[in-house]
């Protein structure tokens, strides 16, 4: 029988990851405020690929100018010494000025699954963003990244980029963006320790979508991004969002991703899918 570490129901006896579960875990959020939060995930592949949906991540928050979102997981199970832990965190923080014209962005994750000594999954990344309101609907925006994950072929890339970013729809309920960048970026395989250095293009197309009767929001967003001397060497990244808030503070998330990583090359392309269940706390 399982240690009593937490409260843990499995729903699938696939083994983990590929499994449904809950975790209950305490989060102190100031000394004297205390949040109980819940999470269930369901991971389909353990690999994470290199590729991060920034876009998910935007605030739009009108003229609030400060807004920190922050998710945690902790999750720990012992079978007669043969254990699962899992941690996890989601940070992200947007800061306005006073004319509201310039936006500062910055995006932080780590993920980690471990059973003895192998890890199932290890990785994290950071991303810090300028955005300048030029037009009513048109944006010019400047980033760098910093990602890891050794299970992947690439197990290191670095980026700075700088590009414009389009409003074609704006209304009570709809929000669609185009966004259009040039990228400089490192990329380390980790089995030999290779690094290429590459200008890499990167397009996206965003829709936001709320529904108010439902209290429902839906985010969906496609990413392509080829090297400009080999467009057969791409990324595609599609990632479809639905959130739906139970206070001012705390709202429950469903998430899916795809992506799929072509090198053209005699390296194997990565490719992943996830599909995760939360509770999201925001300050």
């Amino acid at each position: 029988m399982a240690q009593e570490h937490k409260l843990f129901f499995l729903l699938n006896p696939l083994p983990l990851p590929a499994s449904i579960y809950f975790s209950f875990m305490r989060l102190k959020v100031t000394v004297i405020q205390t949040v109980i939060s819940v999470a269930c995930m369901f991971t389909g592949i353990a690999l994470q690929a290199q590729l991060v949906n920034i876009e998910s991540k935007r605030m739009h928050t009108d003229s609030l100018r400060f807004v920190l979102n922050s998710d945690l997981l902790f999750n720990y199970t012992d079978n007669n010494g043969s254990y699962i832990l899992q941690v996890g965190a989601n940070t992200s923080v947007q800061f306005k000025s006073k004319d509201l014209r310039s936006i500062y962005f910055l995006v932080g994750n780590a993920n980690l699954i471990r059973s003895k000594d192998e890890d199932f999954q290890n990785s994290w990344f950071a991303h810090a963003r300028y955005n300048r309101k030029l037009t009513a609907l048109v944006r010019a925006e400047a980033f760098v990244q910093s990602q890891n994950n050794q299970k992947l072929t690439i197990t290191q890339r670095d980026l700075v980029g700088a590009g414009l970013r389009f409003r074609f729809i704006a209304t009570e309920t709809t929000l669609a963006y185009f966004g259009n960048s040039y990228m400089y970026e490192v990329e380390t395989i980790g089995a030999p320790d290779i690094k290429f250095y590459n200008h890499r293009n990167s397009s996206y197309l965003s829709l936001n979508r709320t529904f108010p009767k439902l209290n429902l929001a839906l985010t969906g967003t496609l990413y392509f991004q080829p090297l400009y001397k080999k467009i057969s060497n791409n990324r595609i990244l599609s990632q479809f969002k639905a959130e739906i808030p139970l206070t001012q503070k705390i709202s429950v998330t469903a998430l899916y991703n795809y992506s799929i990583i072509k090198f053209d090359s005699d390296l194997e392309d990565d490719s992943s899918s996830n599909v995760s269940f939360g509770f999201t706390l925001g300050l």
